[in-house]
C-alpha cells in the first residue's frame, strides 16, 4: 500500500509517535485536532471558540493535501461537555454547509482530552 504522510507547520504539529495526517489509497486519516493556539501555544476556549480553530486546522491540513472541506466524509467529535453540543453542531453545519451529504459523524462525550481541552476532532476525507 501506498502511504504518504501530510504536514504543515500551520495547524498543531504531532506531540508524539504519529503523524498529522496519512494518504492511505483514495483516503486520508486526520489525526485528532486540538484547538491550539499557533502563537500561544494555548488551547482555546469556550468551546465553540474552540472549534472555530479546529476547523482552521484542518483547511490548512486540508489545502497542504490538495482537498477541500468537500473531500472529508467521516467526523469524531469528543467533547467534554455535550451541553455545549447544540453549539458546536450550528457551527458544524455552517462549516459543512456546501458538503453535500454532510460527512457521516459520531459525537462522544470524554472525561479529559490532551491539554485539558474542551473538544478535539479527528477525520476521514476521500482522495
Amino acid at each position: 500500500m501506498n502511504l504518504k504522510e501530510i504536514r504543515t507547520d500551520k495547524a498543531p504539529l504531532p506531540a508524539g509517535p504519529y503523524s498529522q495526517a496519512v494518504k492511505a489509497g483514495n483516503l486520508m486519516f486526520i489525526s485528532g485536532i486540538l484547538p491550539i493556539d499557533m502563537e500561544t501555544k494555548k488551547i482555546v476556549e469556550p468551546t465553540v471558540d474552540a472549534a472555530k480553530k479546529i476547523f482552521s486546522h484542518l483547511d490548512y491540513i486540508l489545502q497542504e493535501a490538495g482537498l477541500t472541506r468537500g473531500n472529508i466524509v467521516k467526523t469524531s467529535i469528543f467533547m467534554r461537555d455535550l451541553k455545549q453540543f447544540a453549539d458546536v453542531n450550528k457551527l458544524y453545519a455552517e462549516y459543512f454547509s456546501d458538503t453535500k451529504p454532510f460527512p457521516a459523524r459520531s459525537t462522544i462525550e470524554v472525561s479529559n482530552l490532551p491539554m485539558n481541552a474542551q473538544i478535539e476532532m479527528d477525520f476521514i476525507a476521500v482522495i
